[in-house]
């Protein structure tokens, strides 16, 4: 590779790096985790607990606690654990 991409790609990489590190505070990183895992306790337990709600149905942050209790409600031993993680 010419030295002269290889700077370029190494400059561009390095301001992109600067720029996405984003300071976030504990608590706003933990409600994006329960977001990030109701949304996915949503797509894997939808055909047992959600499937009477849109498949593409978008999880926020107030979300979270109804498809805990929806996980408790319809689902198996697998699903209460996943509520329970959200839970936490």
């Amino acid at each position: 590779m010419d030295n002269t991409i290889r700077r370029y790609l190494a400059e561009i990489g390095r301001r992109g790096g600067r720029k996405s590190r984003r300071k976030l505070d504990p608590e706003t990183a933990r409600a994006m985790v329960r977001v990030r895992e109701a949304r996915r306790a949503y797509r894997e337990f939808h055909a047992v607990c959600f499937w009477s709600y849109r498949k593409d149905l978008q999880i926020g942050l107030a979300d979270v606690d109804w498809v805990a209790e929806t996980l408790k409600k319809n689902g198996d031993m697998r699903a209460w654990k996943a509520a329970a993680r959200l839970c936490r």
